[in-house]
């Protein structure tokens, strides 16, 4: 209790396998998080307006624990399972990005960008009156596309047959944002494979924490 994350301006779930992702993906955090710090999440996201960020299996975290993509701590609202592919997919992807969001992350974010993927549980899904929802309030800010730029379920472009080809979604408030892709992954040019084949590569995953520390700092 020496901490508390009032004290702090963002919150960020990183990729990686929290608990081995026993039981299912990223829910023995998501358990953790609703048990120990379910007020302070609260208080973080409502009244500090807080910033909330969950890459891969913080994206699995977030959804588990209600807080994606309705708010509903405790309650789930969505999943992400196993890939249709049925195994790990790590490689580089192209997403486009939700003109019409309200996302406070994707601020001057726009069109298309490539990130790399690594999961095994990353498919979007949600019963069909949710996932109306979550177009009827444009929550989804991520779709995978295909080499025309359109939303796709088609694999390989598709890589795990999310619903709608949502690769990432935010909250109403537009302060909380997860997805499967690793913008992380691309904060540096040399990062991309063909960087030396690409002129005036910018590095695409670098603006969403450019925009994260802008608007704390705002705030």
């Amino acid at each position: 209790g020496q901490e508390k994350l009032g004290n702090y301006q963002i919150l960020a779930i990183p990729g990686g396998f929290s608990y081995g992702d026993d039981v299912r993906s990223g829910k023995i955090l998501a358990l953790e998080l609703n048990s120990y710090l379910g007020d302070q999440i609260n208080d973080f996201t409502q009244q500090k307006k807080g910033l909330v960020l969950g890459v891969c299996n913080g994206f699995q975290v977030l959804v588990r624990t209600g807080l994606l993509p309705f708010g509903t701590m405790g309650q789930m609202q969505a999943t992400l399972t196993d890939n249709d592919s049925g195994r790990f997919e790590c490689r580089w992807i192209n997403l486009k990005v939700e003109d019409k969001s309200t996302c406070v992350f994707l601020d001057g974010v726009n069109g298309s960008v490539s990130y790399q993927v690594a999961h095994g549980e990353g498919k979007f899904f949600a019963g069909q009156r949710e996932l109306t929802r979550v177009e009827k309030e444009k929550l989804a800010v991520f779709r995978y596309v295909d080499d025309f730029g359109k939303p796709t379920q088609e694999y390989p472009a598709n890589p795990n047959g999310s619903l709608n080809a949502i690769a990432g979604i935010t909250d109403s408030s537009g302060r909380i944002l997860g997805l499967m892709p690793h913008p992380e992954r691309f904060v540096r040019k040399t990062q991309h494979p063909n960087w030396r084949r690409i002129p005036n590569l910018e590095p695409q995953g670098l603006q969403i924490f450019e925009q994260m520390v802008k608007y704390a700092k705002q705030m």
